[in-house]
């Protein structure tokens, strides 16, 4: 892999950058100096360390990011804020997404990734990875509500929906697991059950919760032991 490539891949900085970054003498290869961009350096063998900081390559990032109310689950707006926009410079990577969307005024657990494969993976609703909610409702579920969800209700405009685990919480608060992310799903759900949400918050994906000490509108790296429990 080429030397620019390396670090602008780790979100270092573009690969125009390395050149510069390179003659003033910041970047070395196995502790020496380089001043070639195109040098080839091997992942995981050869020692690459900028303003004597050794980069530790990965070759994806995952970030578990705590997401506020009024911001967009997008790469890029114009207007409004993204997810994106809450990543701080060290841990921002080219090609960030978010793996499943939520809508601009729900809350809690948004998994930013910059593998396809994996999200793809967590997405397919035949991966049965279920995603878990906290919703506020407008008042409590009937049980035949609660049933008819678990058998896998129609929505409104004829759109099947596959079976839902729902367990009624303190008052109208109610959790929610499904394994599928159609749009505005879980809203569409408790409409067709004449209900609404109030208020609507991912806990979960998979068995891996949202991190209670993480604070709103920040991220942090998962780890592999917490990767790994996105697929239990």
């Amino acid at each position: 892999m080429r030397l620019d490539k390396f670090l602008s891949s780790q979100g270092l900085c573009g690969r125009k950058d390395v050149k510069p970054l390179a003659k003033q003498g910041r970047i070395t290869v196995n502790g020496v100096p380089v001043k070639d961009p195109g040098l080839a350096v091997q992942p995981g063998k050869d020692l690459v360390a900028l303003d004597g900081r050794e980069v530790v390559y990965a070759e994806h990032v995952y970030l578990m990011l705590n997401k506020p109310d009024g911001i967009l689950c997008a790469t890029k707006d114009d207007q409004q804020r993204t997810v994106l926009d809450l990543v701080p410079p060290e841990l921002m990577r080219p090609g960030l997404f978010p793996a499943g969307r939520l809508d601009k005024d729900t809350t809690g657990f948004v998994l930013l990734t910059d593998d396809g494969d994996l999200s793809h993976k967590i997405l397919a609703p035949k991966s049965h990875i279920m995603k878990t909610y906290e919703a506020l409702l407008d008042h409590p579920l009937a049980d035949e509500d609660v049933a008819l969800l678990a058998k896998g209700i129609v929505l409104k405009d004829g759109t099947e929906c596959l079976p839902a685990e729902v367990t009624p919480l303190n008052g109208n608060l109610v959790c929610i697991r499904i394994c599928e992310g159609k749009y505005h799903q879980v809203k569409r759900m408790i409409a067709a059950c004449n209900n609404a949400v109030l208020r609507l918050k991912r806990t979960h994906m998979g068995a891996l919760a949202l991190d209670e000490a993480l604070p709103e509108g920040t991220c942090r790296p998962l780890t592999t032991a917490e990767l790994e429990q996105l697929f239990q």
